[in-house]
């Protein structure tokens, strides 16, 4: 079976699907560090609301939250979309 001369890529879809190659599945890891940012959030907010009423908050809970926090704010921002480099393969 033969096939006959390809028609050439669009360009755009071309450097989209270069892109995804480099790093594949960002959408949906940029997704979950968003969610496990935002979760660790409500988290930290809920414990500052009940040490605020006067509740006993235990140090190493929110340790926990503020270094998943942080970490999942870091991945989040790690994971960003880099500037687009004049370097095509």
């Amino acid at each position: 079976m033969a096939s006959g001369p390809r028609a050439p890529l669009d360009p755009e879809l071309r450097q989209r699907l270069l892109q995804e190659a480099r790093s594949p599945w960002r959408g949906l890891r940029r997704a979950l560090w968003f969610a496990f940012s935002a979760s660790a959030a409500v988290g930290l907010a809920t414990m500052a609301l009940r040490a605020s009423a006067g509740e006993e908050v235990a140090l190493s809970d929110l340790g926990i939250q503020v270094s998943a926090l942080g970490l999942f704010a870091l991945l989040l921002w790690l994971d960003r979309p880099q500037a687009p480099s004049n370097d095509e393969t």
